[in-house]
């Protein structure tokens, strides 16, 4: 997402004409009556994904259109309702795995029924399906063993959104790098894989398939067909590339979605408006895949959704912002007590918890907004590597996150992309003179404004406010100074004044609309009275909300 998200100038050459002659040549397709699709689930057992008359078929497999959910028979057949335009997929079972492009590592699962392809008049800047003709008399799905234990990994990239192929450099050299020694079962990315130009998907997914593990992909408003007059042929292009706009998988005993919920409403050719006018909201065809599905998975299992526009942010309660029928979605999967969601969106990281009041009635869902492979949309100075620092407007680093699962159980780590130590803690220091200086003056002593030395008579204005990167509701910040016992620091809604400092010294490199946002990350604490002239030591630690003991350090001089 961008805070432009209505205002991308460069699109305003699409026409309002365009988009009518599409709606009347899509029309007809979707008056047309289903057929029924039939296929096998077999065992690839050579590998080859061709099945054979001596192909064994897996029984108990579910079959989806998009909408019902079906188990294979005994010899491994299946049929569905099918219309044009529907996606067919296997969805995963636990201990198989489906064919995997070798250069890309996208996994190949479904079918586009696509009779006559993308509709020609659309002229798509972005190839769509070809033909897919007649429906085949038998759609087959292969799967081959794969161990699986219930103790394993997953990477989560939300927004790696490159506007060009320098920014592709970028996600290669700051984030995909760090995930050498990251031990992974499968990736997923929570959307905008793209800012706009499809056409940089072939080169992105050859990157990160060289990290080498199996790699999903949601949809996000940026990675769709703005020529398209609806939500119904937006995403041509993403699934000739990806497949299903929507689907499932299971991993080591766990249920993985992939859902799309970003609901397309169709270019606007007023000024300032070329195009990508959307809503954050899941649908009921695809909250019916969802019900339909965890009817089959068992309740105390671990189920993880994935998907782009988030339930809930600090950013707001726009339809552009937030899902607009979260509450419908909660009361689907509130089926299932052990779920937690993932998506993107806002460039931010957050942790929400939803329960009865949202829609959620089987205890809390936690939701956790994640913080962006791009950050600040490649904004910021460069570091010594020559990529930009892409600071997010919270204060948050650009990385992405590790999902780690046992059993029922979960929990997640931020890696941050330029800090191969994985702090997750940064302290500042924040002042009466620091949030009312002049615009030269900071730029000119920020590092010691946030930092010291300070005049000892300053002491009692100056608050230490800490930025910890992944904490939430659930978290507890402490702080000691010098010898002084720990002491709880307040957790409080506000920007990163460091933040602020970035972007006011670095503004020529920022992108127009990158500016400081309200964190939900922040903890801050004045300093002790009577503070001595002197250094003095500024300890801080941080529990997240598994447990985890997080520390840093300042190191304060104090001057008479």
């Amino acid at each position: 997402m961008t805070d432009h998200a209505l205002d991308l100038t460069r699109r305003q050459a699409i026409a309002a004409a365009t988009a009518a002659g599409l709606l009347a040549a899509t029309a007809p397709a979707a008056a047309q009556t289903a057929a029924i699709a039939r296929g096998t689930v077999f065992d690839d057992a050579d590998g080859t994904a061709r099945r054979t008359p001596a192909s064994r078929g897996l029984a108990g497999v579910m079959v989806s259109n998009g909408c019902e959910v079906v188990l294979t028979d005994a010899a491994g057949r299946w049929s569905l309702p099918v219309e044009p335009g529907d996606s067919l997929f296997v969805i995963k079972p636990t201990g198989w795995s489906p064919p995997i492009d070798p250069a890309t590592q996208l996994p190949r699962f479904a079918y586009l029924h696509a009779p006559e392809g993308t509709p020609a008049v659309a002229s798509f800047r972005f190839a769509g399906l070809a033909p897919t003709g007649p429906l085949p008399e038998s759609i087959d799905f292969a799967l081959r063993r794969h161990d699986e234990a219930s103790q394993f990994s997953a990477i989560l990239f939300t927004d790696p959104q490159p506007e060009s192929l320098a920014e592709v450099d970028y996600i290669r050299d700051a984030v995909v790098a760090q995930t050498v020694e990251t031990p992974a079962a499968f990736g997923i990315t929570h959307g905008d894989v793209m800012f706009d130009d499809l056409s940089f998907y072939d080169r992105y997914n050859r990157i990160v398939g060289s990290i080498g593990v199996p790699w999903f992909n949601c949809c996000g408003n940026h990675d769709m067909n703005y020529e398209a007059p609806d939500n119904t042929l937006s995403r041509e292009t993403f699934k000739r590339v990806y497949g299903a706009r929507w689907y499932a998988f299971q991993h080591g005993g766990a249920t993985f979605f992939a859902l799309d919920n970003v609901d397309y409403l169709g270019t606007n050719p007023a000024p300032r408006h070329g195009a990508g006018q959307y809503r954050g909201r899941f649908g009921e065809r695809q909250l019916a895949f969802v019900r339909n599905v965890l009817a089959r998975v068992p309740k105390e299992a671990l189920v993880v959704f994935s998907f782009h526009i988030p339930l809930k942010t600090q950013l707001g309660t726009g339809p552009a912002s937030a899902a607009v029928d979260a509450r419908a979605f909660l009361e689907a999967i509130a089926s299932h007590p052990n779920s937690v969601s993932f998506s993107g969106h806002t460039h931010t990281n957050e942790h929400w918890y939803l329960g009865a009041a949202e829609g959620f009635a089987a205890g809390v869902h936690p939701h956790h907004v994640l913080a962006a492979v791009s950050g600040s949309w490649w904004s910021g100075p460069f570091d010594e590597r020559g990529i930009p620092v892409a600071l997010e407007a919270d204060g948050s680093p650009n990385g992405f996150h590790l999902l780690e699962v046992d059993g029922p159980r979960y929990r997640t780590t931020l890696i941050p992309a330029s800090d191969p130590n994985r702090g997750q803690l940064r302290i500042v220091l924040d002042s009466q003179l620091h949030a009312g200086a002049p615009e030269g003056m900071r730029n000119h002593r920020a590092g010691s404004l946030l930092r010291g030395p300070i005049e000892r008579a300053a002491a009692a204005s100056i608050q230490v406010v800490v930025n910890f990167f992944a904490g939430g509701p659930r978290s507890t910040v402490e702080i000691s100074v010098g010898t002084g016992a720990y002491a709880p620091m307040q957790r409080v809604a506000r920007t990163d004044p460091f933040v602020v400092e970035v972007y006011a010294r670095n503004a020529a490199t920022l992108k127009r609309w990158v500016k400081p946002s309200v964190s939900t990350h922040i903890w801050q604490a004045a300093l002790p009275a009577g503070l001595a002239a002197g250094t003095h030591r500024v300890s801080v630690r941080a529990t997240d909300e598994f447990g985890r003991r997080h520390e840093a350090l300042l190191v304060l001089e104090v001057t008479a």
